[in-house]
């Protein structure tokens, strides 16, 4: 058993399962009420937000412990910023943001082991606009993660590198292709590079069970996206050999998307198998 005191139960009578979830929250604080009601209902057992926009000092780890959850997190005043929650224990941490850029100050990156598994909590650079210098930061940091994830990869360790990606991989993961054409999101340099990651040898778990695509992750607050269905999948779990091994299902918790002041992505999970 590569971990304790889950609680859920695989409906093909696999028996117990581990879910790992990502969920960009696009602000801890304004978003908390609905992050706690989340963890309630769906209990994952490790979940990593992106997008966490506080400070160290002022993050709510009190609110998230008293919740069951033991939490790391990397963080920065006003936006950016990763944490890594896990149900019942503290998760122990690996790495705080890559290497390869001493000068880069964002909060994008932190790793840690928990309950047997290695696990990465992502947001990648959005990029826009392009072409430009945002995009060619995002460029050079998909380059410094594809080194990191390599690392990672040669210790052999069930691994999941969870997050926002903000790359739009192919052309059925977006609900237009034609509105998005000139997005840092989309561009072939973006696709390339995230697909460099796929060849690496990481499955796209949530591609390997939707593999028609029409499975969206993120919906704009403008332009009526939400009663729309115009969305696209930018939230990605890629999943080392020993962890795709395992692989039961990934789903989008979309439904969280509608509620009240929610974040404009839903909760993405996988599920793997003990």
């Amino acid at each position: 058993m590569l971990w304790a005191g889950h609680r859920h139960w695989n409906r093909n009578g696999l028996g117990q399962v581990m879910r790992i979830a990502t969920f960009n929250i696009n602000g801890i604080k304004a978003r908390l009420p609905r992050l706690l009601e989340w963890l309630d209902e769906t209990r994952p057992d490790i979940a990593c937000l992106q997008e966490i926009k506080t400070s160290d000092e002022t993050f709510p780890a009190k609110d998230i412990e008293a919740a069951g959850y033991g939490v790391i997190w990397h963080g920065q005043k006003g936006f950016n910023g990763v944490a890594i929650l896990a149900r019942g224990e503290t998760p122990v941490e690996v790495r705080r943001g890559l290497e390869g850029e001493p000068e880069d100050e964002h909060s994008r990156y932190l790793e840690a082991d928990v309950k047997g598994v290695r696990v990465a909590s992502i947001y990648l650079p959005n990029g826009n606009p392009q072409p430009g210098p945002k995009f060619d930061y995002k460029l050079r940091w998909m380059k410094r993660l594809r080194a990191r994830a390599a690392e990672i990869w040669a210790e052999e360790v069930p691994a999941i590198l969870a997050g926002d990606y903000n790359v739009i991989p192919r052309d059925d993961d977006v609900y237009s292709v034609k509105a998005m054409a000139n997005d840092a999101l989309m561009q072939p340099e973006s696709r390339a590079a995230y697909r460099r990651l796929l060849a690496d040898g990481w499955t796209d778990a949530l591609r390997s069970r939707h593999p028609a695509g029409g499975v969206w992750t993120y919906w704009d607050y403008q332009m009526n996206a939400w009663p729309r269905d115009a969305g696209f999948r930018i939230d990605h779990l890629l999943l080392s050999p020993a962890a795709a091994d395992r692989l039961v299902d990934a789903q989008v918790d979309k439904a969280f998307r509608g509620r009240e002041k929610a974040s404009d992505h839903a909760p993405t999970w996988v599920e793997l198998r003990g």
